[in-house]
């Protein structure tokens, strides 16, 4: 089967055998869309250190299944399926507590440690947990973006405990970013800042009603902004763009005892500067999705309640999937994401 792997930073097309099922909690998945995600060029970049040389990329997909162990339960074949991705077992001591992405036998595995989406054919371990069955009327591009960005977004917003009438900044209109503004509405905030330096980005955010004010980093002072809006600062802070000022940014326009929530992924180190923030009480929230909810957010999204099919800007065959990667990167045309039709 052709296959996309990442071999001493650089990506290339090959052929690979078919996947096989390893393990009896396994399924295999005829892979029928998939995305590019900015962790895929994190790896490309070398600034994920887990990541196998020459490992299949790609764990944002939806498909459906054509094998299974015999001891996954929940899936037969023919199902149409979203894939979450995370790989966790649903026993260990964190998945018991919710903490999926830390579980001790999987976490970030596909297209990461194993081979992922971004080929014709994947394995997914522990299908019974990380599958979704997909609802009737909700099609492989409605859920495309259920396993990682719509439940990176959602997972953020849930960090913030949201209170009815609170005010929530994010920084980054890009698709965490914008997925991040739709669940804090969806959880009853009452404003909603968006914050970006891209404008076509900011004013899709206002058009889709995701956020209720848009600032221009690069044109407007963010500080005094916030303090405008908000007398004291955001209540909370969704942090989804990892630029080289983005986290002090975050903690910069929160009021005191809010929360910051960090769901970007950098590829610098950043400072905590503890003595410039001492007495402000913030409590920080960090780390890789918790992508727990996959399957009531497809029931949401079933129900007109969520949507993602705004993220979609440009399709691509598989076959040309390395000219989606330079668009994808370079955010060619306005792109937000791509799918790869298979």
């Amino acid at each position: 089967m052709k296959a996309l792997i990442c071999e001493n930073n650089t990506i290339q097309m090959v052929e690979k055998p078919f996947p096989v099922i390893k393990n009896s909690k396994d399924a295999i998945v005829k892979v029928t869309l998939s995305s590019i995600c900015t962790s895929d060029l994190h790896i490309i970049h070398g600034c994920v250190p887990s990541a196998k040389n020459g490992v299949v990329l790609g764990h944002e997909f939806v498909g459906e299944v054509v094998e299974t162990g015999d001891d996954v339960k929940n899936f037969a074949i023919g199902d149409r399926v979203s894939v979450n991705c995370e790989t966790f077992c649903g026993e260990c001591e964190f998945c018991k507590k919710g903490f999926v992405n830390n579980c001790v036998n999987g976490g970030w595995e596909l297209g990461c440690k194993i081979d992922g989406c971004q080929a014709e054919y994947v394995r997914v371990p522990y299908a019974d947990k990380g599958l979704s069955l997909l609802p009737d009327n909700v099609s492989f591009e409605n859920a495309l973006f259920v396993g990682d960005i719509l439940s990176s977004g959602f997972w953020g917003a849930e960090l913030c405990e949201i209170n009815k009438g609170d005010t929530v900044a994010v920084i980054g209109a890009g698709p965490v970013g914008l997925c991040a503004m739709q669940s804090a509405k969806f959880m009853k905030a009452e404003k909603v800042i968006a914050i970006d330096i891209d404008e076509r980005r900011l004013l899709l955010a206002k058009k889709l009603g995701f956020a209720d004010f848009i600032i221009n980093s690069e044109k407007e002072d963010v500080e005094k902004v916030i303090k405008n809006l908000t007398k004291y600062g955001a209540d909370s802070v969704i942090e989804a763009a990892g630029g080289d000022n983005t986290f002090e940014m975050a903690y910069k326009i929160s009021r005191p005892n809010a929360i910051v929530a960090i769901v970007a992924m950098y590829e610098k180190n950043q400072i905590l500067p503890l003595p410039e923030m001492y007495g402000k009480n913030l409590i920080f929230k960090t780390g890789g999705v918790d992508a727990i909810h996959c399957k009531d957010l497809l029931k949401y999204i079933s129900d007109g309640r969520l949507s993602t099919d705004f993220l979609i800007t440009h399709k691509f065959a598989f076959e040309n999937i390395i000219d989606a990667y330079s668009i994808f990167e370079n955010k060619s045309g306005d792109c937000l994401k791509i799918a790869i039709k298979y």
